[in-house]
């Protein structure tokens, strides 16, 4: 066990043992059981409220408060708990401390630079294995797709949301880098000549940068960019009737009903996954390339455009896209958990 693990679980001989899995997100925390021989013991949601916008104290109560609630579900003992793999959305180092500038669910200043592993495992006694929330997310889809050969197997992972979330993954294990900051592909400054359309601003990420990922292929990006240009474009759209921030989650509701201002943004979206899709395959060449998200929960035809939009924008040479596979990042609710779980019982 690694050093930075220092608490000690007490195990009964005998008893089944088990790893959890702790996603803590801006609205909710929730949990998850893993058996020692792999199989999980959570079908569904088990969530509480993640408070973390009270601040630590707060945040560590509610990860207590589902530790207790999943082993009541599971009827699991706290006994046969080895350890806790922990995620949370990033930026975050390799050993589970917040940014010193915060982060987009970790605002507050008590946050910055906060040694949230130490403080959950200091909180609850068992060893804690942190991940941030998309390398989490990147492992699970890993495993899902590529089950007993994970471990020859190579992929990246895309998860938009109110940011860009994403994780690599190199022969079944996540890559962390240096500090911990590998897999931030939100932030990754792409070509925009062609993605922009004549007269529309390079947008502006909320980390201060200009034409990254991010800026485009999030929520955040459609609400400050994406759609107050491309309403521009449509006067009489029925979003000018909303305020941008209602209108910014209708667009998806849009695209799915076959909108031509909302298909219009998702491909920009999609063709900025592409672009970075593309940028990774000249350093990783991985075998498979997964998006997650939002998109990909709404209605099937949709989800489907979109996936091979993302596979039309991806210019890959002609030997890597012969073996190369695209795919939906599965269970997403439940992926960050589910794959913080499976890094800890790896660990261990």
């Amino acid at each position: 066990m690694s050093t930075q693990h220092s608490s000690e679980a007490v195990v009964v001989l005998g008893a089944p043992q088990v790893v959890l899995g702790i996603d803590v997100g801006g609205t909710a925390t929730n949990a998850t059981v893993l058996d020692e021989h792999g199989d999980f013991l959570v079908d569904g949601m088990v969530e509480v409220p993640s408070r973390v916008t009270e601040g630590p104290q707060a945040a560590l109560e509610a990860v207590s408060a589902v530790i207790e609630l999943v082993l009541q579900t599971t009827g699991t003992r706290r006994d046969q708990v080895l350890a806790v793999g922990l995620d949370t959305p990033g930026p975050a180092n390799a050993n589970g401390v917040i940014s010193s500038l915060g982060a987009t669910n970790f605002s507050d200043k008590e946050w910055w630079g906060y040694d949230i592993r130490t403080g959950v495992e200091r909180h609850i006694g068992i060893p804690v294995i942190y991940n941030n929330d998309g390398n989490a997310a990147a492992l699970y889809a890993h495993r899902s797709l590529f089950g007993e050969h994970q471990f020859l197997r190579s992929s990246v992972a895309a998860v938009v949301g109110t940011g860009l979330g994403g994780g690599v993954i190199e022969k079944g294990e996540v890559v962390k880098g240096a500090a911990g900051m590998a897999g931030e592909l939100g932030h990754i400054r792409i070509p925009m000549t062609e993605l922009l359309v004549e007269g529309q601003p390079v947008p502006q990420c909320n980390c201060g940068l200009y034409g990254d990922v991010e800026s485009i292929a999030s929520l955040t990006g459609i609400r400050k960019s994406l759609l107050p240009f491309w309403l521009t474009q449509y006067p009489d759209h029925p979003l000018h009737d909303m305020p941008i921030e209602q209108a910014a989650k209708a667009v998806r509701g849009y695209g799915v009903d076959g909108d031509e201002m909302a298909l219009k943004i998702f491909d920009q979206q999609a063709q900025a996954l592409g672009e970075l899709f593309m940028i990774a395959s000249n350093f990783t060449d991985p075998d498979a390339y997964f998006i997650g998200g939002g998109v990909i929960e709404a209605a099937p035809h949709f989800r489907d455009w979109f996936l091979e939009r993302v596979q039309h924008h991806t210019p890959l040479r002609a030997e890597s896209a012969e073996v190369a596979r695209f795919a939906l990042v599965t269970d997403l609710d439940m992926a960050g958990a589910r794959g913080a779980a499976l890094a800890a019982l790896h660990s261990i």
